[in-house]
């Protein structure tokens, strides 16, 4: 007992049993142990492979964790340009509208108490022509303008009064008869007086009217050329007129005045110094 406890009996003892151990191990003697089998194409135990039909794997849906998970969407729209969410919005400023003056209002209160059919026109400015409030005339009560007139509202309401308070009657107190329209040869028309150094017309600025004839309800079409010499009725009536027109324009040329005015009665509200009339 006292020799197998010295240490180098007991070292030599290992390595013996590690030796047999090792040889008793070999491949050859593990080979030995396997049993006999027939092998073939496929390994002989193993049942042959059965076909497996793939299954279509489910699609994967994405489900968020407590970390990812938001908030449902606002269901509002998102704007279509979301730039516009970073800045302010701004309009732009709407064009001034221009106000009609006061005076221009009262105007059109006297034109419809006057029975007068019109219209407002657009600012009419060409070259240093134009009307800034002009109005169309058609109609002044029962009595049609042929064409109808474009004129300044205060044009308009004079020409009006004068028709419904002088014309009118005098052709009722001449003919026995109503007037069905005046014929009228020019309105509004960009240009100076014929034969002045580039003074402007009162036309240029819907102050002036030209009346070519004035047609009758009876039927008679009353010419304003100067009437024959035994003309007395058409002559006495064109008299009145024109010289009842001086009561309301500040210029009435006719007949006679000159070879421009040979063929129409022109009025007009020309500003004058002291009140001045030009009636001829």
């Amino acid at each position: 007992m006292r020799i197998l406890a010295s240490p180098t009996l007991r070292r030599a003892c290992v390595a013996g049993l590690l030796a047999a151990l090792a040889t008793a191990c070999s491949t050859e003697s593990v080979m030995s142990l396997r049993p006999d089998v027939d092998v073939g194409t496929r390994t002989a135990g193993v049942p042959a492979a059965i076909p497996i039909t793939p299954v279509p794997a489910d699609p994967i849906v994405s489900v968020p964790t407590d970390e990812t998970a938001q908030t449902p969407a606002d269901p509002s729209p998102a704007p279509a340009d979301p730039s516009l969410t970073a800045y302010p919005h701004f309009e732009m400023p709407a064009e001034p509208v221009e106000v009609m003056p006061s005076d221009e209002v009262a105007c059109r209160r006297d034109l419809k108490r006057l029975g007068v059919e019109f219209r407002d026109l657009d600012p009419i400015h060409e070259g240093g022509c134009g009307i800034d409030w002009p109005v169309q005339v058609s109609a002044i009560g029962s009595v049609e303008m042929k064409p109808a007139a474009t004129l300044s509202c205060a044009m308009a309401a004079t020409f009006s009064r004068w028709t419904r308070k002088e014309l009118v009657p005098a052709a009722r107190w001449r003919y026995l008869s109503g007037v069905k329209a005046i014929h009228q040869g020019s309105s509004y028309s960009c240009r100076n007086i014929r034969g002045s150094r580039g003074t402007p017309s009162q036309h240029s600025r819907g102050n002036a009217l030209d009346v070519m004839r004035i047609e009758l309800n009876n039927g008679r079409d009353i010419d304003v050329r100067k009437p024959g010499w035994f003309a007395f009725r058409q002559r006495g009536f064109l008299n009145t007129v024109r010289q009842d027109g001086c009561d309301y324009f500040t210029t009435v040329l006719g007949p006679g005045y000159n070879a421009d005015h040979a063929d129409h009665f022109h009025f007009d509200i020309m500003q004058r110094r002291n009140g001045y009339v030009a009636c001829r």
